[in-house]
C-alpha cells in the first residue's frame, strides 16, 4: 500500500478540481488531484458548450477538459488516476483511502467531487443525450428557446429547471 502527502489534496477532475489546481501550483503549493471515476467531469458527456468565455463557437466538453487537464500539469499538479472511497477529516493531516489502496494526506483539502444527474434509465435517454435530452436547464435552456420542453423529475431541482426554462421555452 502507497502514501503520498502533498500540501494540497483535491479530489474531483471537473472544471472546479482543475481550477483548483491550478490555482495552487501557480501559488507553489504543489498539489495532488485525485481524478476521480470519471475524468474530466460531467464535460466529458457534453457536446457543444457555448457558455464558456473566450470562445465565439461551440467547444466540446472533452477537448475543454483535456485542455484544463494539461494546464494543470504543465504548472505542476500531481495528477493521480484513482477514486476515494473514504475521507477522515477529523485528523491533521487530512487522510483519504483510494481504491486502488493507496492512501494520500495533505495539510488542505479540496473536495470538488461535482454533481451528477439522475438518468431515469430508459434507452433512448442515451440515444439522445445532447441532442434533446439534458439534464441541466442553466447549462442546455439555450438551445431550447421557443420549443415546447418537458422537465421531468422530483422536488425543488426539478421545479427550479421548469421555473428557469419557463423565461425560454414553450
Amino acid at each position: 500500500m502507497t502514501s503520498k502527502h502533498a500540501p494540497v489534496l483535491i479530489i474531483g477532475s471537473g472544471p472546479a478540481g482543475y481550477t483548483a489546481a491550478i490555482y495552487a501550483a501557480r501559488a507553489m503549493l504543489k498539489p495532488m488531484l485525485v481524478a476521480g471515476l470519471q475524468q474530466g467531469g460531467q464535460l466529458m458527456i457534453t457536446t457543444d458548450v457555448e457558455n464558456y468565455p473566450g470562445f465565439a463557437d461551440p467547444i466540446q466538453g472533452p477537448w475543454l477538459m483535456e485542455q484544463m487537464l494539461k494546464q494543470a500539469e504543465h504548472v505542476g499538479t500531481d495528477v493521480i488516476n484513482d477514486i476515494i472511497t473514504e475521507v477522515d477529516l477529523n485528523v491533521r493531516p487530512f487522510r483519504a483511502k483510494g481504491d486502488s489502496g493507496a492512501t494520500y494526506t495533505a495539510d488542505a483539502l479540496i473536495i470538488a467531487t461535482g454533481a451528477q444527474a439522475k438518468w431515469l434509465g430508459i434507452p433512448s435517454e442515451q440515444t439522445f443525450m445532447g441532442f434533446g435530452v439534458s439534464a441541466c436547464a442553466t447549462c442546455d435552456g439555450f438551445f431550447y428557446r421557443g420549443k415546447d420542453v418537458a422537465v421531468i423529475g422530483g422536488g425543488n431541482s426539478a421545479v427550479e429547471e421548469a421555473l428557469y426554462l419557463s423565461n425560454l421555452a414553450k
